[in-house]
This record gives C-alpha cells, structure tokens and sequence, in this order.
C-alpha cells in the first residue's frame, strides 16, 4: 500500500504541481489502501518540498500490480486533459524497471482518453496484506 501511494505521490510531483484533481483522486486511492486521512493530506501537501524523497521509479513485487499501478498512474497524469511529458517520461521509467512492455504502455496510453474519470482505480481492487 505504502509503495502504491508513494508512487503516486511522485507521479503527481513530476510537474512541480498538484491539481485539485489530482488530491481528490489521491485521497481517494489512500483511503481505499487503508491509509489513514491525514496522512494523505500531509503527504499530498509536502510531496512538492520533500528534497529527502528520491524521484527512484517503484518497483513492484508482481508485473500484473506494476500494470495496476500504470493504469492508475496514467488516469490520474491525464486528469487535467493529457499526459505531460515529466509524467509520461516518469511513468515510461517505472514500465522500464518492471520489466513491462513498451508495447503495452503505448497502447494504454493512446486508450486512457476513452476512460470514464468516475470508473473505479485499480487500486480499487487490490488486496492490501500488512506485514506483523
């Protein structure tokens, strides 16, 4: 979960800006990964400053999650209209260091534009463990 959400968060830095949209989605997919509300908020808040977090693309433990997580990622990059380049450079390093497909991002990318935005996330299906 922490992985997921933490991914995301870098996605929606890589234009040194946070939309409206883009919180609103962000709260939404932490609250469905369990995440605790405020935590959401400070970490959507502070994501732009935090020089201590490295911009490493995630990767994750399966290539159907990293696929998930593409998805979710592009849907939310493509919130104000389409995929910017710092995205789109950003998502492109994750596909790489998972082992995914060139292939396949283009195809999701070019699809994304026939999403509805109020669809369910990815995210939305995922079985979060925690470790104890």
């Amino acid at each position: 979960a922490g992985n997921y959400f933490k991914g995301l968060l870098l996605l929606i830095r890589q234009d040194h800006k946070i939309t409206e949209s883009e919180t609103t989605m962000m709260m939404r997919i932490g609250r469905t990964l369990g995440l605790e509300r405020e935590f959401c908020e400070e970490a959507i808040r502070d994501i732009l400053e935090n020089r201590y977090i490295t911009d490493t693309p995630p990767t994750f433990s399966t290539h159907e999650l990293a696929m998930k997580f593409v998805r979710d990622g592009l849907r939310i990059a493509s919130s104000p209209g389409r995929v910017n380049d710092p995205e789109d450079r950003w998502l492109s390093a994750i596909v790489k260091a998972n082992g995914i497909d060139d292939g396949w991002y283009v195809a999701e990318k070019s699809n994304i534009g026939q999403v509805e935005h109020d669809r369910p996330f990815e995210a939305d299906g995922l079985r979060v463990r925690y470790r104890g």
